[in-house]
């Protein structure tokens, strides 16, 4: 694919993903068209040769490609991310009246930098679940598309110190007005349009996000900025990778959802998901633990690129720069699962494609973040290191990276799916 192509195409999957749920199902639309067979966990599985995916809580996605030759003789490639960001979800009955305005109420979910949710135009997105006049449950994804709420900040008149030491309180402080509270009175009436009737709201899964799309900038072009970049590039890259894996290698990818709030869920890393499809796809426990043997797991997940205003919080030697190649992630104390023989793997893989490759450590006097890396590595016991593209803004409602880092993290995943080397290093 053509860069220009490559990029219209991630810009398009970024609209179209304003939430787990509308990122795993527009991933799952893309393997279909690709000839991927879906999967359901209430089925039995008659597997063979192919190409095969299964969703659960329709926020994680596993898909697998399987080769005639055995799992325990090969090994699985493997490349996993999630599909969960920081922002705001709805509480569960969030309905606010105050001064003539209707509002709803909402947890922060993850550690969401919360100063530039003020004064944006936000929508809501996720997942419904609703009671049908016929008396069954289901659910529905949904997305307002159009700006529906804003959080205006305080008159810098009524807070003369906002721009020395402004502290945010993220139950007060961060309640989106909706609509004057004459036209609503309940959550219900406010999602009244997604709903049929006969229907009834039972719960939701809801979401703000910012209906600014996510483009190209920078007066040559070189950046991507945007909501969600943490981690759905990574997604992104690991769905187009393997789209064009080799059909002789046994691959998979494992997008988890629920890692930006300590991945223990059943659809998390910390859950059973991996493991239970990984029972069903191999023969026996013997040939499962071999595979695991030989194995190889990228764990794909955003780095922090050296801040050019800000460049004392990073360690000297260690500082990744924007567009310059993946950086492989490294801490002592296993927040990241990269060691010698993994890093020394992916540095060999990016050499032989020219593409380049950086290192990433972070300041010995500041808490390191984690990833899916180490807790997938430690539940199933595969082999992994933990790489990502560079971002500036982590964890805010618009971020920036590289434009090139994500063609060149999509590349190297596709080399990693396509090559029939051995994954392991001599003892």
């Amino acid at each position: 694919m053509k860069e220009s192509d490559f990029q219209k195409d991630l810009l398009d999957f970024l609209h179209k993903s304003p939430t787990p749920f509308h990122a795993t199902n527009s991933l799952a639309n893309r393997l279909r068209k690709s000839g991927f067979i879906e999967l359901h966990e209430l089925d039995k599985w008659d597997i063979n040769p192919g190409r095969y995916f299964v969703t659960r809580n329709q926020s994680s996605l596993i898909a697998f490609q399987l080769a005639t030759r055995s799992i325990g003789k090969t090994g699985i490639r493997m490349v996993g991310a999630h599909t969960d960001s920081p922002t705001l979800k709805l509480k569960p009955l969030p309905e606010v009246h105050n001064k003539g305005l209707f509002q709803l109420g909402v947890e922060v979910y993850g550690g969401a930098l919360l100063n530039p949710w003020f004064d944006r135009d936000l929508s809501v997105a996720g997942r419904i679940t609703k009671g049908t006049k016929n008396g069954h449950v289901k659910n529905h994804l949904i997305d307002f598309e159009e700006p529906v709420a804003f959080i205006p900040s305080l008159a810098i008149h009524l807070d003369r110190d906002a721009n020395k030491n402004r502290s945010i309180n993220p139950e007060s402080d961060v309640v989106p007005i909706i609509a004057g509270e004459e036209h609503f009175k309940t959550l219900e009436d406010f999602l009244s349009k997604h709903t049929k009737n006969g229907e009834k709201i039972l719960s939701t899964d809801l979401f703000f996000y910012d209906t600014n799309k996510a483009k190209i900038i920078g007066a040559k072009k070189e950046f991507l900025v945007g909501a969600r970049l943490d981690n759905q590039l990574s997604c992104y890259a690991a769905v187009a990778g393997l789209l064009k894996a080799n059909k002789s290698e046994n691959c998979m990818i494992v997008l988890n959802d629920h890692e930006e709030v300590g991945s223990a869920s059943a659809a998390g890393a910390d859950g059973s998901f991996l493991s239970d499809v990984l029972n069903r796809v191999t023969i026996d426990p013997e040939t499962k633990l071999r595979g695991l043997a030989r194995s190889l797991l990228i764990s794909t997940d955003n780095a922090h690129g050296v801040h050019p205003n800000f460049s004392e919080k990073h360690e000297k030697n260690h500082g990744p720069i924007l567009n310059k190649g993946p950086a492989i992630k490294h801490n002592a104390n296993q927040r990241y699962a990269t060691n010698s023989e993994t890093a020394g793997f992916f540095k060999k893989l990016c050499r032989d494609k020219n593409i380049p490759v950086q290192e990433f450590v972070n300041r010995g006097d500041m808490a390191c973040g984690s990833t899916i890396g180490p807790i997938t590595a430690s539940k199933i016991g595969v082999r992994t290191l933990d790489v990502g593209i560079s971002t500036f803004g982590m964890h805010s409602i618009r971020e920036l990276a590289g434009i090139k880092d994500v063609f060149y993290l999509s590349a190297i995943l596709r080399q990693f799916f396509n090559e029939s080397k051995d994954l392991g290093a001599n003892p």
